[in-house]
């Protein structure tokens, strides 16, 4: 079986899940961050060396604050834990988004986790925190034309490597596979340019309850895939 390079995954129906169990949503959300620990380990188990995940949307702040409140509690936890993590399997984090808009205790926390684990060997894992694809590519465009107004690159050679260059996720190869959890068949402004190519996975399965099975499962469906990136393989001609 052929394994993916690298998995991106949007974490979808905590709340739901906790509902379905008569619990909190918020009790939900702290569900998913265990499960995101797990399938960190089955994904470099199986090969993976990249996986990128949706934690929190530029949108999510439009949920109710108590809500939002325990999000952030949750991902100061998280930051501490991650580490820990980070150091007993070797990965290596990166954190993704508009990190401007966050506390300064949680962008020091992330500050420290990504310089504590910049030389590991491990898995490359990316958490996209109070990120939205579209506000990326914005900020990307802003600071292109900032170079381009100080001489720093010339319009001329603008293309799409250059571009890619000022995105979050530059020097990380794009996803080969999307996961999305919980029945929903749409991006939610996840990735949109990185996305181009990539094969699109969605199941019904809750996130808290996706396993190494729902994982095996998804890259299954990647196997079956048939990757032309717009061309035609040799033998084969469109209908």
């Amino acid at each position: 079986m052929k394994i993916p390079q690298h998995v991106a995954i949007i974490l979808d129906g905590n709340g739901r899940w906790a509902k379905s169990k008569g619990m909190p949503r918020n009790y939900g959300h702290a569900q998913g961050s265990k499960n995101v620990e797990k399938i960190c380990e089955e994904a470099w188990r199986m090969g993976i060396k990249y996986l990128t995940v949706y934690a929190f949307s530029t949108e999510n702040w439009n949920r109710p604050k108590d809500e939002v409140d325990a999000l952030m509690k949750l991902l100061r936890n998280y930051m501490k834990t991650c580490l820990k993590t980070a150091k007993k399997n070797d990965m290596k984090i990166r954190v993704i988004g508009e990190l401007q808009r966050l506390d300064e205790d949680i962008r020091s926390r992330i500050a420290e986790l990504e310089e504590a684990t910049k030389e590991n060997g491990g898995l490359n894992f990316q958490i996209a925190i109070n990120y939205g694809s579209r506000d990326e590519i914005v900020r990307a465009v802003r600071k292109l034309a900032a170079d381009c107004a100080k001489g720093k690159v010339n319009a001329e050679d603008i293309d799409e490597q250059v571009f890619e260059g000022y995105l979050d996720t530059h020097d990380i190869p794009d996803p080969d596979l999307m996961i999305r959890t919980s029945g929903e068949l749409r991006l939610s402004n996840y990735l949109l340019w990185q996305l181009a190519y990539t094969e699109f996975y969605f199941t019904d399965v809750l996130w808290p309850d996706f396993s190494k099975e729902e994982l095996i499962k998804a890259i299954e469906h990647y196997n079956a895939r048939d990757r032309r990136y717009g061309g035609v393989k040799e033998g084969t001609q469109d209908v």
